[in-house]
């Protein structure tokens, strides 16, 4: 290490962070590839093979020819993702169905009981209509 000066050291780091910064870019391109769907068969083909034969010059063209449509798929795929998990959420929480109504099953009879209890003390309904209420909804 004595012999080594430091400022190769310098270099060596940063031409090994620019190659591990290539081969994340390589692998986002790949993927982009296989997730692209107006792209045929022939096409992925075409691609992987340049990419893979002349990586660093086929990355490029890849990147130049169709980077803003890549782009375009990952804030799809982004937005598609944070819509279901937002749908997950409310069906987990129970506040909404997937249409996005108000209350779904789970609270529904809840609030109903407590609606109808609260109208038989007032004086709204008779007990009978009540009990019956009550039976068409539990059962």
């Amino acid at each position: 290490m004595d012999d080594y000066p430091l400022l190769d050291l310098f270099w060596t780091m940063l031409w090994f962070f620019l190659w591990i910064m290539w081969l994340f870019l390589l692998f986002k391109v790949i993927a982009d590839i296989f997730r692209s769907h107006d792209l045929g068969g022939w096409g992925k083909a075409g691609w992987l093979i340049v990419t893979l034969l002349l990586p660093y010059i086929g990355v490029l063209v890849y990147v130049i020819v169709r980077g803003k449509s890549m782009s375009k798929r990952d804030i799809k795929e982004a937005q598609d993702r944070d819509a279901a998990f937002k749908a997950y959420v409310r069906e987990a929480a129970g506040t909404s169905d997937a249409n996005g109504a108000d209350a779904t099953k789970k609270g529904s009879h809840v609030d109903d009981l407590a609606k109808l209890a609260e109208l038989k003390d007032k004086g709204a309904i008779t007990e009978e209509e009540y009990q019956r209420a009550k039976t068409k909804l539990l059962v």
